[in-house]
């Protein structure tokens, strides 16, 4: 292993919500955004022009979304400009908030859950 791969591997981040400092690759070695307590990340990629961000702003977890291969993706939100991002989940992220998002629309549906009674 290089020296330079040797300090990308020990690259850190701090969460722009709770502080934490958290490593940029994942347990897997997968590079990481977020934080793995709290879900949140900053928005520094914008996705609609294709390069780097200059809002900056955080990112709030909204939602998970499932792909056809099974993989679970965090969907983020900035909080300054709205842009949406999806992004793989890490295997030591916060397993609670990720279920809690999970089951959200089906604990919170839209519709009144009564009217299954009339069916």
């Amino acid at each position: 292993m290089s020296d330079n791969r040797s300090i990308t591997r020990t690259e850190t981040f701090d969460c722009v919500r709770c502080g934490l400092t958290v490593t940029a690759f994942a347990p897997d070695g997968g590079r990481r955004n977020h934080c793995p307590s709290c879900l949140h990340s900053r928005h520094v990629l914008d996705r609609v022009e294709g390069g780097p961000s200059q809002c900056g702003s955080r990112m709030a977890p909204i939602s998970i979304a499932v792909l056809r291969s099974g993989e679970w993706m965090i969907i983020h939100r900035c909080a300054r400009c709205g842009e949406l991002t999806s992004n793989p989940i890490s295997g030591d992220d916060n397993q609670l908030i990720l279920m809690r998002m999970a089951v959200r629309p089906l604990a919170q549906p839209p519709f009144p859950l009564e009217s299954f009674g009339d069916l």
